[in-house]
């Protein structure tokens, strides 16, 4: 692997790779938060846009994840492409999408999708199916014949990275490894042991 100076170059590179390869998901990551007792929380969400400022992805910001990153405005990322053998990880600090990108992403999303986001609570106990199919019933029914809204709790967010570690598969474990960190306006760049 050659390392660039720009890991955001490096990272859509490698992304593109995978979208030829991996069977499902190739913008599937690993999204990592802290709660206040220090646990560790970790999913699966989907990555939704790369720009200059950062990755972003969208969910219930009343949901575990969005708790906990209210409370510390840090996350972590790894994307794992199997198909390609890389892994890229990514660490920093998380904003809120201003109201109109996140209002165009919702609007682009499937109206299951949209109805959904009403209707879970996401994160917050629920005693049966039934009452989660009976939620989307109403607001499905809310919303007939309309354009669904974005829910006040939906929303977007985007995270500048600090440092940017990219991984490659190599032979009896001995691996390339590349970890970028921010330096002012710029990245610095190191190889690191396997």
């Amino acid at each position: 692997m050659d390392a660039s100076t720009d890991p955001f170059a490096t990272f859509r590179e490698w992304h593109a790779a995978a979208e030829k390869t991996e069977i499902n998901d190739a913008n599937a990551m690993s999204v990592a938060t802290v709660g206040p007792d220090g646990m560790p929380s970790v999913r699966i969400l989907l990555l939704k846009d790369l720009d200059e400022a950062g990755f972003v992805f969208y969910t219930n910001q009343e949901s575990r994840k969005g708790r906990e990153i209210a409370a510390s405005g840090k996350a972590a990322l790894c994307f794992h492409w199997k198909s390609v053998r890389r892994q890229v990880r990514v660490c920093g600090d998380i904003s809120i999408v201003d109201g109109a990108e996140a209002d165009a992403y919702f609007a682009s999303r499937a109206r299951g999708s949209q109805v959904g986001a009403h209707a879970s609570i996401q994160s917050e106990p629920l005693a049966d199916r039934a009452l989660l199919e009976q939620r989307v019933a109403e607001f499905d029914a809310k919303y007939t014949n309309q354009d669904v809204p974005r829910p006040a709790h939906w929303g977007g967010y985007r995270l500048t990275p600090t440092e940017v570690e990219f991984w490659q598969d190599r032979e009896f474990r001995l691996h390339d490894r590349f970890r970028f960190t921010r330096q002012g306006n710029g990245w610095s760049v190191q190889r690191l042991f396997p």
